[in-house]
């Protein structure tokens, strides 16, 4: 890529004079550089991401850096001997790594905000500071604000889907399994999955590739004509705020309109989900207390954010027979709903409600717990069932807050999620 150097230097002059430093907790510029002048030297292309800039959340293993997951707790750790597989493989397709973005501590909620290196605020909040989302809060806003064209995010209860959805950009969460996990600081092994935050389906799907170690190459559009896309009626429409509800009811007429076959059902696994998690905890909190366990033994939640280290703390309430259940009741209900599913996409709001002010959730834990659960309601319940998704802009309420429709499709079925996402992409959008 012959601008490659050009590139790197314009994104790395962004990111450094750029209003808000919350965003990025470190700038990789040596490593920027040095990647951009080897794109630049080597006399050929290694494809469409040859060149591009790429920021990662800060609990991905970047080699020279220390791994800190958001947290000071982490900060005195030896830095990566290596950078993680994903990394290696998008910066063998070309991709040039600009530094480690803002994350919620031990990527453990979904509002984004952060008492140690400060809360992103979401560029889209005019008349007020904004969440960005979480946990990925930094990859999602450096793409909203034009930082960098791509960033890498994980979601274990919506944490691309989410902010992307706040920050009115593409968000793209894969089935679990589909990339290497090594190189990363978990919450919960079951449930983490990793996601692409770019500013089109297409750009998503190139990263996809690659980061698989595949040819950066994108599977064409499919045309929602002929398409059945499942809107369930229970669960997931409660609670919308009305800007949230009315753009989705529009783009799904959209969708109609160019041939897409919309069903309007219930889904029980929803209800079935919520009353399992009500009666037995759930396996996130479960498995994320266990990998903080020995860290909460020392002592260390008295460093935490306390909204993070409390909720820490109470996964070790759900005790193993509870966690079990949970578990075995899991396969069941997946089963059940994939044969429910079977050549059907799901669409829903991405989340019930724009994102809200930061002053007010800095004020009042209640408040903010009661928003979290809000927020991650609708994706969460994916991450159970182990969809994909993407999340798509569907428009803005009246102060000028995106709202997002969450297409999904059932396990391992992420390419064909993909080729329909891109050509719904415009429709979806369209206000």
């Amino acid at each position: 890529m012959s601008d490659a150097v050009a590139v790197a230097e314009d994104t790395l002059a962004r990111i450094e004079g750029c209003d808000d430093s919350a965003i990025f907790t470190r700038v990789t510029r040596d490593r920027a550089l040095a990647e951009a002048r080897a794109a630049q030297q080597r006399g050929f292309s290694l494809g469409p991401l040859d060149g591009v800039p790429v920021a990662w959340k800060d609990l991905f293993d970047l080699n020279g850096l220390t791994t800190r997951a958001g947290s000071v707790v982490l900060a005195d750790n030896p830095p990566a001997a290596s950078d993680a597989p994903v990394v290696a493989n998008l910066a063998k397709a070309g991709m040039v790594c600009v530094g480690a973005v803002n994350m919620t501590e031990f990527a453990y909620s979904g509002l984004g905000l952060n008492p140690h290196y400060g809360t992103p605020h979401n560029p889209h909040g005019k008349d007020q500071p904004r969440a960005p989302g979480g946990s990925s809060s930094g990859s999602a806003v450096a793409v909203a604000r034009g930082l960098v064209p791509v960033a890498i995010g994980t979601d274990t209860g919506g944490s691309v889907r989410l902010p992307a959805a706040l920050n009115g950009v593409v968000g793209y969460k894969s089935t679990t399994g589909r990339y290497s996990m090594d190189g990363l600081f978990p919450l919960s092994p079951t449930l983490d999955s990793l996601g692409v935050f770019a500013r089109t389906v297409r750009e998503t799907a190139l990263v996809d590739a690659a980061m698989r170690g595949a040819a950066p190459e994108a599977p064409p559009p499919r045309a929602p004509e002929g398409v059945r896309i499942l809107v369930p009626t229970n669960v997931v429409l409660a609670d919308c705020e009305p800007s949230v509800l009315a753009n989705f009811e529009a783009a799904v007429e959209r969708l109609a309109s160019d041939g897409a076959m919309i069903e309007r059902a219930p889904l029980p696994a929803f209800d079935d989900i919520l009353k399992l998690s009500a009666a037995r905890g759930t396996i996130l909190a479960a498995e994320a207390y266990e990998v903080h366990r020995e860290l909460l033994a020392k002592g260390e939640g008295a460093r935490m954010d306390r909204r993070v280290a409390s909720r820490l703390a109470a996964g070790a309430k759900i005790a193993l027979p509870d966690y079990l259940a949970v578990t075995f009741a899991r396969r069941k209900i997946v089963a059940d709903t994939n044969a429910r599913l079977a050549g059907c996409f799901i669409a829903f709001p991405t989340t019930p409600m724009v994102a809200p002010a930061i002053a007010p959730l800095e004020k009042d834990d209640a408040l903010f717990f009661a928003a979290n659960a809000r927020l991650l309601r609708n994706t969460s319940l994916g991450n159970f069932l182990d969809w994909c998704g993407v999340s798509l802009p569907s428009g803005t309420d009246g102060n000028g807050m995106p709202t997002a429709l969450l297409l999904s499709a059932p396990a391992r079925n992420d390419d064909a999620l993909l080729s329909l996402a891109m050509g719904c992409e415009t429709i979806v959008c369209r206000e």
